[in-house]
């Protein structure tokens, strides 16, 4: 674990990461929010691209809480068979899909709290979804920010919640709202788990990584 980098080498790495993709955005394919949480809930273990595939289809004709519900759960697993988990993954989504028409109006909630009530919903499924709909400054982390940001020093932490609280403490304010997507796409293609492309990288100069593939 590198040690916290301080603001000033903050602030330069991520005016660095704005500059060079002002509007980062997630990959995960929705038109709503409801299938954003869908989407987020069904990625867990699975591929961005492999969670795209399935939904494709699946978000023509179940886009809504309600739509989901009359699709029902053998329905719902033809569409997304193809991903881990995929029984376990149909049964939450349907649970949720009744919640949110019982309880919400068919709609989704906007509170962290509310969120992760919804079965298969966690902390870091709420806060994307909180993030990409509706803006708020939540940070999502997964494996790739851990590993970027104890890497780099950009948010070390020894767990998840660690990190988020890093990022959270220590990230200047006006980069709060994308920082997530920086580092999941930073990590994601070039901070790479097993051979980091160093040679590549824009922030090089800043991390803290000693054992930097150059």
């Amino acid at each position: 674990m590198a040690k916290q980098l301080p603001y000033p080498v903050l602030k330069e790495i991520f005016h660095r990461f704005e500059a060079a993709e002002p509007e980062p955005k997630g990959e995960l394919d929705h038109v709503n929010a409801y299938t954003l949480v869908v989407a987020v809930a069904l990625s867990a273990q699975a591929t961005d691209a492999g969670v795209n595939k399935a939904t494709h289809e699946l978000f023509k004709i179940a886009d809504t809480p309600q739509k989901m519900l009359d699709l029902g759960e053998e329905g719902l697993i033809e569409h997304i068979k193809t991903i881990g988990l995929f029984r376990q993954k149909a049964k939450n989504v349907i649970k949720t899909a009744r919640i949110l028409v019982e309880q919400y109006g068919g709609e989704v909630p906007s509170s962290r709290a509310a969120l992760q009530s919804l079965p298969g919903v966690g902390r870091k499924t709420a806060n994307v979804v909180l993030n990409m709909w509706w803006g708020h400054p939540a940070q999502a982390v997964d494996t790739h920010i851990f590993r970027v940001g104890n890497r780099s020093g950009i948010a070390p932490g020894k767990d998840v919640d660690a990190v988020e609280r890093a990022i959270e403490d220590n990230i200047p304010a006006e980069y709060q709202r994308h920082a997530h997507h920086w580092l999941i796409l930073h990590g994601r293609y070039t901070c790479v788990a097993r051979k980091p492309k160093c040679a590549a990288c824009l922030i090089r100069d800043l991390c803290e990584f000693e054992e930097k593939t150059l």
